[in-house]
């Protein structure tokens, strides 16, 4: 029996493949985009890389005010201010991952001619990550490779790409690594020293009877970030479910111990603990975050030690965060402004819980709403009275590939993919 024959079986039956064969026509569409442009594009919060601005003289509230205004606007004032278009680390590893799983998708859609062009991507793509990691700390990092003004600070000269290391970037970073093991057998090693940089460069340390690591270097000493310290948890997971550490997994335990103890009554939580600390409450993708890292743990572990927080977790997510025709709502308390991240995220997390009905609410919605199908793009964000028609290379695009490259390799697979594809990454590379 070949591939195609089992995976068809194992799905249900033709018909339901041809279903999802809309996704994967979209996924291949949205991937061409980025490809065209060699995944190059502007992304959110990326005002400092504005050429205009660069001329001006250095101030923190001109930067911030620009930073903010480019940010904001209803529409797309990157040209104006002549913003740089680059590659997001975070958006490559999203890309990688999800050129990987279409090649694997290949067997069973249709584009087999195309899987050879997908794993070629892929390939590149992982390799990109490693020649531009942070250089000059203690392991493997990644940074967002545009400068962010902070009210507390600036990570670095606004001339230049940065090169200071984050929870978040890094965590995808790994993730990609392990997922493209077959390309070269020594990216899990490299991948491994991201828990040096986690301990050396930002600040993993004890906290009460949990721990706490910072989301980057200039991050105030005074609060946390919850869903980046849950980011830096669930590497620290996936790198003792590749190499069997124990004190990975101690490591892990005790970041979520902390997170975890800071669920709300409601059964979400706030952006930063305390949760004065930021003007964001219990928004949508952020709270994604913290639920699919806990399920990562649950599926890697297996110990039940979270189940109750992961319960409670998707209820409120599910009750508060989105409506039932699967539009995402900003936070517990807004609807506006519905956002492409939050959409992608959600696909994400029902996926993994099973809830196979609610996450493809969540894309159909996406497709009607955000998507521009002549075009293969996602729009950024739907005020109330009007659409912000920004396209987000990594905001937009990469998540939304690799929430549909997730959802379809979930459904074939019939068990939650995580980023590895239809098959590990361990079996991958046994086998080639």
């Amino acid at each position: 029996m070949n591939q195609n024959t089992t995976t068809r079986q194992r799905y249900q039956n033709d018909a339901d493949v041809e279903r999802l064969q809309r996704y994967v026509d979209v996924l291949d569409d949205v991937l061409e985009y980025a490809r065209d442009r060699d995944y190059n594009g502007w992304d959110y919060g990326d005002g400092l890389s504005s050429r205009v601005l660069q001329a001006l003289p250095d101030n923190l509230v001109l930067n911030l005010l620009v930073q903010e205004f480019i940010k904001r606007a209803p529409v797309n004032v990157r040209p104006l201010f002549r913003v740089e278009q680059r590659r997001n680390f975070k958006g490559i590893a999203l890309f990688a991952m999800a050129n990987r799983t279409r090649a694997q998708l290949a067997s069973t859609f249709v584009g087999d001619e195309d899987a050879e062009l997908y794993r070629r991507e892929a390939e590149s793509l992982t390799r990109w990550l490693v020649d531009h990691q942070v250089t000059g700390f203690s392991g493997f990092g990644g940074s967002h490779r545009h400068r962010i003004q902070h009210p507390s600070g600036r990570s670095g000269p606004r001339r230049t790409i940065p090169n200071s290391p984050n929870l978040v970037s890094t965590s995808f970073g790994v993730k990609a690594l392990l997922a493209g093991a077959e390309f070269d057998g020594s990216y899990p090693d490299i991948a491994r020293t991201a828990v040096d940089l986690a301990v050396e460069d930002l600040g993993y340390r004890p906290k009460g009877d949990g721990a706490v690591i910072d989301y980057y270097q200039s991050h105030p000493t005074d609060s946390y970030t919850l869903n980046a310290m849950a980011l830096g948890a669930r590497y620290f997971v996936e790198l003792y479910e590749e190499f069997g550490d124990d004190e990975l997994l101690d490591r892990a335990e005790k970041v979520f111990d902390f997170v975890a103890s800071t669920q709300t009554e409601r059964g979400g939580w706030y952006y930063r603990e305390p949760p004065t600390a930021s003007h964001l409450s219990m928004d949508n993708h952020h709270n994604g975050f913290i639920i699919e890292c806990f399920q990562q743990y649950e599926r890697i572990v297996g110990s039940g030690r979270y189940d109750d927080t992961v319960r409670r977790g998707l209820t409120f997510y599910a009750r508060e965060l989105f409506d039932e025709n699967g539009a995402p709502n900003f936070d517990e308390n807004n609807a506006y402004p519905r956002d492409i991240h939050a959409a992608a995220q959600g696909i994400l997390v029902f996926t993994y819980a099973g809830q196979y009905d609610r996450a493809e609410r969540i894309l159909e919605w996406a497709l009607a709403n955000m998507y521009v199908p002549d075009e293969g793009r996602f729009y950024f964000r739907k005020q109330r009275f009007y659409t912000k028609r920004v396209t987000l290379m990594r905001w937009a695009q990469a998540w939304m590939a690799y929430a549909i490259a997730e959802y379809v390799a979930t459904r074939i697979a019939g068990e939650p993919t995580h980023g590895y594809g239809i098959t590990s990454y361990r079996s991958s590379t046994e086998t080639a």
